[in-house]
């Protein structure tokens, strides 16, 4: 059976980095031996296969054929990169038969964090924001549709900030976690269950995506669904196995059917010999593709709170925010509390930076001192920018250095662009106008809400 992440007993060197920085204790073995992945504990956040130094090169006369790794880690025979022991199943050859098959329509969205971690595998200055390259190497590549994940990050602020409104008004049950990143949510599944309902009932915009690329994409495209392949490209190992949820199937098979990471896609650049420092800028399909400065920073840890936050404001006053700039939930290391006032309604909230320091907040929940009303959780340590399938940063004295550099592209994106709220994306408030109806609707709860499942 093959899992979302693996280590290669052949090439593990029993070092142990992997083990130190798994947030969930889910690596071990004995001293000095190839370690093994506990799969009831791991949340496959990836940050493993980040730190892991210890590889085959590309031509090794040491170890099992290389020809054989690739293709059952299910990356290109074109890939030169080291291959290390820690990794990520890749679906760059699936995706890559979809491209040359005329008789699949293919449609592919890009998380945020992506575009600005994407240049680096190209060398380039790490953090530089490349979102019109990558737009330009998608359709090169002879993907049908080039729509946008930060789309539906929109969309995820307008379902999750209506959900949160009506928990507190309701006396529903708070704080409410959000639901974005796939490893917290197994995590909680996993560990927690009986904070389960604590969980935003939203799907992750990954998956909001999915599925209306296979219903609305393919109401306005005249389309057949069954011959949609959805892919995304995700700085995320976690949503590949997010994707294979058996209830992430709302539009009648799965809603996203691939995921490459930020890696794989530049694998798959490489590999059709397309020159990506060179290319012109595009812009992405309209329908699914507008997006503004709140879905953008989605991608940082505290983004989604300050997005849900500067939509929030507006839906329960009427009145727009003086400042957008909520600061004093960003650039979080550890756990970050903040209270801001809603009009006469004060809100408070919580970001947590890395999944190994959710613990102090999961037991205030428990015995009861908990008096926060929202959670934001990312498993990764700065975000989306640090995921596991982002690019991976060989020098650990270049880390925090490289994650500054994404986090200030993400932020410098958000401050250039036209529109910086999710409630004033044009293509989103069209969407419910023409099909989903409103926020917490039927089609709403139909196509965007999930369910969670006991684990372990």
């Amino acid at each position: 059976m093959q899992y979302t992440i693996e280590i290669d007993q052949e090439l593990c060197t029993g070092c142990r980095r992997c083990s130190d920085v798994c947030p969930v204790g889910a690596i071990d073995g004995p001293e000095g031996m190839a370690v093994d992945i506990n799969y009831d504990k791991c949340c496959f956040c990836g940050q493993c296969v980040q730190v892991c130094s210890a590889y085959q090169e590309y031509k090794s006369e040491t170890s099992a054929p290389r020809e054989a790794k690739l293709t059952d880690r299910g990356l290109l025979e074109s890939v030169k990169e080291p291959l290390f022991a820690a990794h990520n199943m890749g679906h760059a050859k699936k995706v890559w038969e979809a491209l040359k098959n005329p008789a699949v329509v293919t449609m592919v969205q890009c998380a945020p964090a992506v575009r600005v971690g994407l240049a680096e595998d190209f060398g380039m200055d790490s953090g530089e924001l490349v979102d019109g390259k990558m737009v330009t190497a998608l359709r090169k590549l002879g993907f049908n549709r080039v729509y946008d994940t930060n789309f539906t990050a929109d969309l995820t602020i307008m379902e999750e900030g209506s959900e949160l409104i009506k928990r507190i008004q309701d006396n529903g049950v708070l704080p409410m976690f959000t639901s974005c990143c796939p490893a917290w949510v197994k995590f909680v599944e996993q560990e927690h269950y009986d904070l389960q309902a604590n969980l935003s009932t939203c799907k992750s915009p990954q998956q909001m995506a999915g599925a209306l690329f296979k219903t609305y994409g393919a109401q306005v495209d005249k389309t057949d669904p069954k011959k949609i392949v959805s892919v995304s490209v995700m700085p995320c190992t976690a949503k590949k196995f997010e994707a294979s949820r058996p209830e992430m199937t709302a539009s009648g098979s799965p809603d996203v059917d691939l995921v490459l990471t930020t890696r794989e896609l530049a694998n798959l650049i490489k590999h059709a010999g397309i020159d990506f420092r060179n290319l012109e800028p595009g812009q992405p399909d309209s329908v699914l593709g507008a997006y503004t400065g709140a879905g953008h920073i989605f991608g940082v840890t505290g983004g989604v709170m300050e997005a849900a936050l500067r939509t929030g404001y507006e839906l329960i006053t009427g009145k727009a925010l003086d400042d957008i700039n909520i600061v004093n939930v960003r650039h979080s290391e550890g756990i970050k509390r903040a209270t801001i006032q809603v009009g006469d309604l004060t809100v408070k909230v919580v970001v947590v930076a890395g999944l190994a320091n959710a613990a102090p907040i999961l037991e205030e929940i428990k015995n009861g001192t908990a008096d926060f009303h929202f959670v934001e959780v990312m498993a990764c340590p700065q975000g989306c920018i640090s995921g596991g399938g982002q690019p991976k940063v060989l020098l650990e004295n270049k880390r925090k250095d490289v994650y500054a550099s994404r986090m200030a592209s993400m932020y410098k994106h958000d401050k250039e662009l036209p529109l910086r709220k999710s409630h004033d994306n044009p293509e989103v408030n069209k969407l419910y106008k023409d099909f989903l109806g409103k926020p917490l609707g039927h089609k709403s709860h139909e196509l965007l809400h999930t369910h969670y499942i006991r684990r372990g």
